[in-house]
């Protein structure tokens, strides 16, 4: 079986399909602060699916789920992962993103499961000193979620080195989309994310979409983002799984579609995908926003031989589908 934390959020949801799909029994470990209950009941009608809800930071909860269950790989999405959140509450984001993991990683010590695929962020890179960013740019996170989870990425290198616990860290840049069969998708009670919160300008009126800052240095003087979609990030957790069973070693990969989108062009494939124009406001710049960043995938194609298959108008169309269902759903 394949232990999934977070599997009821939304990501980790996605992913649990793909592993559905590839013959895979799961577990998912969820509090469900953020994930869904109705996320997982969705996904317990497609495959074996087990719901065991617990806490990372007790670890008598992870305790039960090793105990009860044969293990044999950790996809680990459990996290905090509101930037602006973690810089007013930094020990949120400590305690429960890397002492939380710690207990992770000493139940799997504990139970000599050795494999597990992190779910990193390009956010432990701090601000970009070159682009496209590669896996040796320097990290230097700029908020205690960047730092959270470059800690964990360290610990995961130490029980590499003391008892041979295998990790792949995969860095992820901007997520969008949705299940392309419209099952599940993206949910958040406090939506941050581009895409859904310019469709959700179009579904609920009122609501004026704003851009912050059209005088960046890019071609149109908005920022420009990597926004790699759901299911293909989805993707990158099974073969990295495939890998640490072929290879049996650690490594680290960013996971993005290696050309930029700035924030007009995602505009205006919104308004292509609901044919019509969508109110909007561009206001004051965002302190700390870089104008430019994307991703260098070059390790992930030529190492797990994983490829983005989606555009940009095929995660909009995925959101915006997702996005009616729940408005009419309401």
């Amino acid at each position: 079986m394949i232990l999934i934390t977070g599997g009821a959020g939304y990501i980790g949801s996605h992913t649990v399909i793909n592993f559905i799909n590839a013959g895979y029994d799961i577990v998912i470990f969820d509090n469900l602060e953020t994930g869904h209950i109705e996320t997982v009941k969705t996904l317990q009608t497609l495959g074996n699916v087990v719901f065991e809800q617990g806490n990372l930071r007790n670890a008598e909860d992870l305790e039960k789920v090793f105990s009860k269950y044969e293990i044999e790989a950790v996809i680990h999405f459990a996290a905090y992962s509101l930037v602006g959140e973690s810089v007013s509450s930094p020990a949120k984001y400590y305690r429960n993103n890397s002492f939380g993991t710690l207990n992770l990683l000493d139940t799997m010590v504990k139970h000599n499961v050795k494999k597990i695929v992190f779910s990193s962020t390009c956010a432990t890179y701090g601000e970009p000193e070159y682009t496209p960013i590669d896996e040796k740019h320097a990290q230097n996170p700029i908020n205690p979620y960047g730092m959270s989870k470059l800690f964990i990425e360290k610990m995961m290198n130490d029980y590499d080195n003391a008892y041979g616990l295998k990790s792949i860290k995969l860095r992820y840049f901007n997520v969008a989309g949705a299940d392309s069969e419209c099952r599940i998708g993206e949910w958040h009670d406090v939506e941050t994310h581009l895409i859904p919160n310019i469709l959700k300008s179009v579904l609920y009126k009122g609501q004026t979409f704003k851009i912050f800052g059209n005088d960046y240095p890019t071609p149109d003087g908005t920022c420009i983002r990597d926004y790699v979609n759901v299911e293909d990030l989805a993707k990158a957790h099974w073969l990295a799984v495939e890998y640490l069973n072929k290879e049996n070693k650690s490594d680290v990969f960013n996971i993005g579609t290696e050309t930029g989108d700035s924030v007009q062009k995602v505009f205006e494939v919104c308004e292509k995908v609901v044919n019509k124009k969508i109110p909007v406001e561009v206001v004051e710049r965002r302190a700390g926003d870089p104008a430019i960043l994307y991703a260098n995938s070059t390790k992930a194609n030529s190492v797990l031989g994983w490829y983005p298959e989606k555009t940009l108008y095929d995660s909009v169309l995925s959101a915006y589908n997702w996005e009616c269902k729940r408005f009419e759903d309401k």
